[in-house]
């Protein structure tokens, strides 16, 4: 069961970590919440989901 629970994680760490390489921030700024996200998946997901910078899509 915990392994559907890293496989979740994961897909919405790889779903974030999309979004905030199509943004408009500065390379620095997408480094920084791009290493938040991978170094702490969970936490690191729930702060840039209220914090973080979003997609810019169409």
């Amino acid at each position: 069961m915990s392994y559907i629970f890293g496989i979740i994680i994961f897909a919405l760490d790889v779903w974030a970590i999309a979004s905030i390489i199509n943004t408009n921030e500065s390379a620095t700024t997408k480094l920084i919440w791009i290493a938040l996200v991978a170094i702490l998946p969970v936490v690191g997901l729930i702060i840039w989901w209220f914090a973080g910078p979003k997609a810019n899509y169409g």
